[in-house]
């Protein structure tokens, strides 16, 4: 069945049946994200600081804590054909709810795409072995890297998809040739049972660096879910990428980290696949960043969309923020901001909770959506609400708890906190009486 894919992506609206995409499309995508520049830095800082069976045993953890929260909003969003933001709009959060989720989605993944371009920028220089510390050249490198990816996601879903058919088979060619270079020079079975070379890790810190490296990539599973065809397709999708990305990348890499006693995951690349390796780390970047970008993008389109009640074009949007991402890149001011982008992770799992306590158990507004998704048209004003003060209320006391009690893994206690919390003042409401979720005007 051939696909058609809008070219304004549906940024305020259902994914209609006919423009559903293959799961080999939607699969590709998403592990592409999964089997990244990222990846191996996770894979490699377990493999310098735990054994390869304690790494394992936090991959799987961490795994289980992603595949939940992915699977159940990823279900969702292929039911609904609705990107995160909008779907959170009935799903407890309401209009003015839903903005803030998307202006947060925008701001953080459109730090991270500035932050990414450097890296892109810096790389591709060192590969061309040129003055890494001259400014002009970096801003340059930046400046063409970044609006090259920018007029590449404004394709939209058929621009990442184009991207992943590219970047993930050699990614995975340059894995391969690491493997085999590692298998023919090392003592596999020496290799597994070797001691780590760093400092030790915690089973909990471990877990919490592979759910916490990928959590805000499960929270927006939706933007890529939407084009699934089933459930079916989500559950193959989510499975294939964690079992791929999570368990085989991870897993090479934590043996590459010991074969060369370092987690640089650059020196690991470029000393084990030369050029190769160097040329999969930039695209492996170029992958993850196109995602970033396109999510930010759908995010920004639903606050503008809930404030002003206007359909915003998602590709002049796109070259506005990529160009906005690019610039910030280029100036050299993100590399400040990294430590704030990664506290900001905090805010994400909450929304998850809410999200799903209120499409699986609460269902407060399963019924207009269903009502409305025969006719591929959204709920009216009318049965939307305008916000959901329980459902922020939770997602504010998740993420204090998340971020000052440190104790256990803090996604997962930031997640539960924000669920148990938003269910039980749904329970307490709805005993006395009061709509959780007032209807808009």
């Amino acid at each position: 069945m051939k696909e058609h894919i809008s070219t304004d992506d549906f940024v305020s609206g259902r994914v209609p049946a006919s423009a559903r995409a293959s799961l080999f499309s939607v699969a590709l995508i998403r592990i592409g994200a999964t089997t990244s520049l990222v990846q191996f830095m996770l894979g490699a800082t377990l493999g310098h600081s735990m054994t390869l069976s304690q790494a394992m045993w936090a991959t799987l953890l961490g795994s289980l804590i992603l595949e939940f929260i992915s699977l159940g909003l990823g279900i969702a969003a292929a039911r609904e054909g609705l990107s995160t933001s909008l779907l959170a709009r009935w799903c407890g959060f309401g209009r003015y709810g839903s903005a803030m989720i998307g202006l947060a989605i925008a701001f953080s993944l459109l730090g991270w795409f500035g932050v990414q371009n450097a890296i892109l920028a810096k790389g591709a220089i060192s590969a061309l072995d040129l003055d890494k510390e001259h400014q002009g050249i970096f801003r340059w490198g930046a400046a063409i890297s970044g609006l090259l990816l920018t007029i590449l996601v404004a394709f939209g879903f058929r621009g990442l998809n184009w991207t992943a058919k590219v970047a993930v088979p050699l990614f995975f060619l340059a894995i391969a040739w690491i493997c085999f270079g590692l298998i023919q020079g090392q003592d596999l079975r020496e290799l597994m049972n070797a001691a780590p070379d760093g400092p030790p890790l915690s089973l909990g810190a471990a877990a919490t660096i592979i759910a916490g490296g990928h959590m805000v990539f499960a929270i927006v599973s939706p933007d890529m879910s939407r084009y699934c065809r089933s459930g079916r397709h989500v559950f193959w999708m989510m499975t294939l990428s964690i079992l791929i990305g999570e368990f085989i990348v991870n897993g090479i890499a934590i043996l590459v980290a010991k074969a060369l006693h370092t987690s640089d995951v650059v020196a690991i690349m470029t000393q084990s696949a030369g050029w190769l390796g160097l040329a999969a780390a930039l695209l492996s970047a170029v992958k993850i960043n196109d995602i970033n970008l396109y999510s930010s993008t759908l995010g920004f389109a639903t606050m503008l969309e809930a404030i002003t009640g206007k359909k915003w074009s998602y590709r002049r949007l796109t070259l506005f923020l990529g160009v906005m991402g690019t610039s910030l890149s280029v100036m050299g001011i993100l590399d400040q901001f990294t430590g704030i982008l990664t506290l900001f992770g905090v805010f994400f799992p909450p929304i998850a909770g809410v999200m799903l306590i209120d499409y699986y158990i609460l269902r407060s507004h399963r019924s207009i959506l269903e009502a409305t998704r025969i006719s591929g048209q959204l709920p009216d004003a009318a049965a939307t609400p305008v916000i959901g003060w329980p459902a922020m209320f939770a997602w504010i006391i998740g993420s204090l708890f998340g971020l000052f009690v440190h104790w256990g893994i803090p996604s997962i206690n930031s997640l539960l906190v924000a669920s148990m919390l938003y269910w039980l003042i749904h329970i307490t409401l709805r005993k006395n009486g009061f709509s959780a979720a007032p209807a808009g005007m």
